[in-house]
């Protein structure tokens, strides 16, 4: 067969990724603070674009509303998508974006009552607040650093040359109080006698916070003892021997320190008083107020869903301003691309409200028994469960319920903690993993002075219904930071 060029025709369909239809799938994921500043560099962009106060009540479509047939977007543009109704957009919108090849399955995007036990809040989606509260958070002071707050200790009491070894090992300061770089290799780097480096660390341990500048865990907490005056040749065996500790031999450390059951206990109390890391407490990060994106309450027998539009201003288009430019030809297509993108956003904007009431109304429908009894009837749920029952794809519930957070009479919620494994259970139905670990802190919560085994805890919890193993239960006490019980003997064993 010869080689050589030649034209062929190729029939396929595909769904054409404008930048316009990709900004719109990216704004599914986007958490009410990033909405809010997206809008704010849309509106500063475009010149017709402004906002008008809280967003107000959307249409619903009524109980008995058909979706049309899905059609094919095939090559259409994302201004002709978003144009036209909400559930060619739901096509367009409900694609896996991360893969090579995009493709939809199908919308019924309305957002209608599921059943008559779930639907909307009065007319349609409204807020549950109004206007803007002062930003309080404006006028909190910054947390100083750990080093600067050791430099300001230091430029106040020293100069001179000892103020320069000072200087130099609270650069060697780490986060969490210990000295970073061994003296000895930093008197070499720094050509000092060693006997200098030890009088200027003495100094800097001097300093607040109390334990500041030791080298290891024991030379921190004998600072702390120092400074409380508790440091007796007793607390300083106790304090000499803490992998005795840990292991839990106090009969050896009775012994060694020559004290009672008393004395040890109240030595022990003593002891864990004081902080093993006194510079973690420079380290703060700032706090960040999270803001609910759903409201969940409920009403007679059913749930009330409202989305939360206090942070999303209404977007209008200023058409008195496109009237009063729109004279000259040129001028009069730049202000119709801007009317396009202003139009695009408002679409987009309220298509993302409708999917995420849309998942919301589903959480809500499949966790019933959490939101009546608690984290104990929590069901194991996947992203495939919702996105089947919705009709969407996986990825995009996955957007939808990313960086969202409901807020319910039990308190606030990250849309994610709502999926969960779970385990077998005696109905049938499974246990969500949230729900076994809520019944595992119960009995070990409520073990008195007898100490339940993860043998015992597990026949305890077969006997509640729940096919769990051992291994399985040690898995979960680990997460929250339960120990074992030899741990929790040795802890009780010990007065705490």
């Amino acid at each position: 067969m010869a080689l050589a060029p030649r034209l062929d025709l190729r029939q396929s369909q595909s769904l054409v990724m404008t930048p316009q239809l990709q900004q719109a799938i990216k704004l599914l994921a986007l958490s009410s603070m990033e909405i809010e500043a997206f809008i704010a560099e849309e509106v500063e962009r475009n010149p017709v674009l402004e906002t008008g106060g809280s967003d107000g009540p959307v249409e619903t479509p009524p109980d008995d509303f058909q979706a049309p047939p899905s059609t094919e977007s095939g090559d259409r543009g994302s201004d002709e998508i978003l144009s036209g109704n909400d559930n060619a957009a739901s096509e367009a919108l409900d694609v896996d974006f991360g893969a090579e090849t995009f493709h939809h399955d199908g919308a019924s995007d309305s957002v209608g009552g599921t059943d008559g036990m779930l639907g909307l809040s009065g007319s349609g989606i409204s807020s549950g607040f109004d206007g803007e509260g002062p930003d309080f958070d404006s006028f909190a002071a910054h947390d100083i650093s750990l080093r600067d707050h050791l430099m300001t200790q230091a430029g106040i009491s020293l100069s001179g040359y000892m103020l320069f070894l000072v200087q130099q090992i609270i650069e060697q300061i780490e986060p969490t109080g210990y000295v970073g770089e061994d003296l000895l290799a930093m008197a070499h780097r720094l050509g000092v006698p060693m006997a200098e480096m030890e009088a200027a660390l003495t100094e800097v341990q001097r300093f607040d916070p109390t334990g500041v500048g030791a080298r290891n865990l024991s030379e921190c907490l004998a600072l702390q003892a120092k400074e409380a005056n508790r440091y007796d040749p007793c607390m300083a065996k106790l304090i000499n021997n803490l992998d005795l500790v840990a292991k839990g031999a106090f009969d050896q450390l009775k012994r060694m320190c020559r004290v009672d059951d008393e004395d040890l206990r109240d030595m022990m109390i003593e002891l864990r008083s004081y902080d093993p890391k006194p510079g973690c407490r420079f380290e703060r990060e700032d706090s960040v107020a999270i803001t609910p994106d759903i409201f969940i309450t409920a009403r007679g027998n059913g749930w009330a869903i409202e989305l939360n539009s206090a942070n999303l201003p209404r977007l209008l288009i200023n058409r008195s301003y496109v009237a009063e430019l729109g004279q000259d030809k040129t001028t009069k297509a730049w202000l119709s691309d801007c009317m396009a993108d202003a139009n695009w956003l408002i679409k987009a904007m309220d298509q993302r409200q409708r999917t995420i009431v849309k998942v919301a109304t589903e959480l809500v429908k499949q966790q019933d028994g959490f939101f009546r009894g608690g984290v104990a009837h929590l069901r194991p749920l996947t992203l495939r469960q919702v996105a089947d029952a919705i009709e969407m794809h996986e990825s995009t519930v996955s957007r939808v319920t990313s960086n969202k957070y409901l807020h319910c009479d039990r308190g606030l919620f990250d849309l994610k903690y709502f999926f969960s494994s779970g385990v077998q259970s005696a109905d049938g139905d499974g246990a969500s993993a949230e729900a076994v670990k809520s019944h595992i802190k119960t009995l070990i919560d409520g073990e008195g002075a007898k100490i339940l085994s993860d043998d015992t805890l597990v026949d305890l919890l077969n006997a509640k219904g729940f096919d769990i193993a051992r291994r399985t239960v040690a898995k979960y006490r680990e997460a929250m930071g339960i120990g074992s019980s030899v741990q929790r003997r040795r802890q009780k064993k010990m007065g705490r």
